[in-house]
């Protein structure tokens, strides 16, 4: 088993085989989705809370569909009614969380680092499901396994990422995932949603939206995050879709096979016209359900590594007192 990481904290210097071997387990967890009864024991008795900061909805269904189905004991967790209201810090949170003797967390932050902060003063394992604009790796990699299995191996194909970049925390978790399996990734929008140096990571960057999807493979359509904007960064919506908005007349341009992704949610009619989002090339509800099985991977990798641990940490034990 080429996965051997305690937490998923990022895609930033995951290894191609650690990727491929998250891909093929989550084809066959992808598999027990179709069967008539979705559930089995390979969590039992294995503890998660999903530790929510940030308003989610497709995440943490999605975590917690994955948890149930593997038949974990699962504790949901919401900032807006918790003790940090009364002014409790992230640390004594993280303290008593492992005062609880939790497994795993799956833990969304509005500051980048969070989950590492988590990773650094608990025992459990930790996934991340999106620290601010930082990463959100379990989404790059739903939409990777989505696009093996449309395209197949990801080697050499041409895929472009249209959109707010720069507050992107998919595009970041996408662009190392992408890079890792070896496709050629190309960014596209307005020059205020393209982070500088963002060429560092291996990416062509281009403003003209014609350019960067007729000859594209998959295109990866982003949300405009206006939750994380204080504004001056678009003069309007409407000038917005006009020139970088993915619609059916941009589409005839493209490839006849052309691959239509977004990560949700929808602005329908700014960054993706309705036709295209519910259109022929359009995998956007396979996203959504590939996902579960995605997660369903992660959590069970993860598991691995802790009972591994732990029979390690029994061996020594038994030598000890021999």
């Amino acid at each position: 088993m080429n996965w051997t990481r305690k937490h998923l904290l990022g895609l930033e210097g995951i290894e191609r085989d650690e990727i491929i071997t998250i891909l093929d387990t989550a084809s066959k967890f992808r598999e027990i989705l179709d069967r008539p009864v979705k559930k089995v024991p390979t969590l039992r008795g294995i503890t998660i809370v999903n530790l929510f900061f940030e308003s989610s909805t497709r995440t943490r269904m999605s975590f917690e569909l994955a948890e149930k189905r593997l038949s974990a004991d699962v504790l949901n967790f919401s900032a807006s009614t918790s003790s940090l209201k009364k002014g409790e810090t992230l640390r004594d949170t993280a303290r008593n969380i492992e005062a609880m003797k939790v497994d795993m967390v799956v833990m969304r932050h509005p500051s980048p680092g969070a989950p590492h902060f988590l990773a650094d003063h608990i025992d459990g394992s930790i996934i991340n499901a999106g620290d601010g604009p930082h990463e959100h790796p379990t989404q790059a990699l739903l939409d990777l396994y989505t696009m093996r299995e449309y395209v197949g191996n990801l080697q050499g194909k041409r895929v472009t990422i249209v959109g707010d970049i720069l507050h992107s925390r998919v595009a970041r978790s996408d662009i190392w995932g992408l890079k890792a399996l070896g496709a050629d990734v190309t960014v596209c929008g307005p020059s205020t949603f393209i982070p500088s140096e963002v060429e560092r990571l291996g990416v062509t960057v281009t403003h003209d939206i014609r350019d960067a999807t007729v000859n594209a493979d998959i295109v990866n359509v982003l949300r405009i995050q206006k939750e994380r904007q204080s504004g001056g960064f678009l003069p309007s919506l409407r000038e917005y879709s006009t020139l970088f908005g993915i619609n059916a007349a941009r589409v005839k341009e493209m490839k006849p096979d052309v691959l239509i992704m977004h990560p949700g949610p929808i602005n329908r009619g700014v960054e993706i016209a309705c036709d295209v989002a519910d259109g022929d090339h359009s995998v956007i509800l396979e996203q959504v359900t590939n996902g579960v099985a995605v997660r369903m991977a992660m959590l069970y990798l993860l598991s691995m590594v802790q009972a591994s641990k732990r029979v390690e940490e029994s061996d020594i034990i038994a030598e000890v007192s021999a």
